[in-house]
């Protein structure tokens, strides 16, 4: 069974930077993708960006956001710059390990404008 474990989410300023954590346990591998997802109120969870064999992002993210991962630590990283207050939402982590998904909890992020 695989846990994850996000953190890093609060409040911030329009124009802010943020770095979200997701910690990883369980067996998973440097091969299965993980991302990042987002959920604003009344809208559907959405795609941010995943990293696997290929780093994808949302176009709406692209030039701000960078998504990284440490394997050894079995840790992803989701780097927020320039935020806006339309990014505010819950983010959740994601890993698709042969499969399966799994999702962390979330975590908030709050853009003031």
């Amino acid at each position: 069974q695989v846990q994850l474990v996000e953190s890093g989410g609060g409040l911030v300023q329009a124009g802010g930077s943020l770095r979200l954590s997701c910690a990883a346990s369980g067996s998973i591998f440097s091969i299965n993708p993980m991302g990042w997802y987002r959920q604003a109120p009344g809208k559907q969870r959405e795609l941010v960006a995943t990293i696997g064999i290929r780093t994808r992002y949302a176009d709406s993210v692209k030039g701000r956001f960078t998504i990284s991962r440490d394997n050894a630590k079995n840790t992803v990283y989701l780097q927020m710059n320039s935020l806006q207050p339309e990014d505010t939402a819950v983010y959740y982590c994601n890993a698709d390990i042969f499969g399966n998904t799994y999702w962390g909890q979330g975590t908030q992020v709050t853009v003031s404008s």
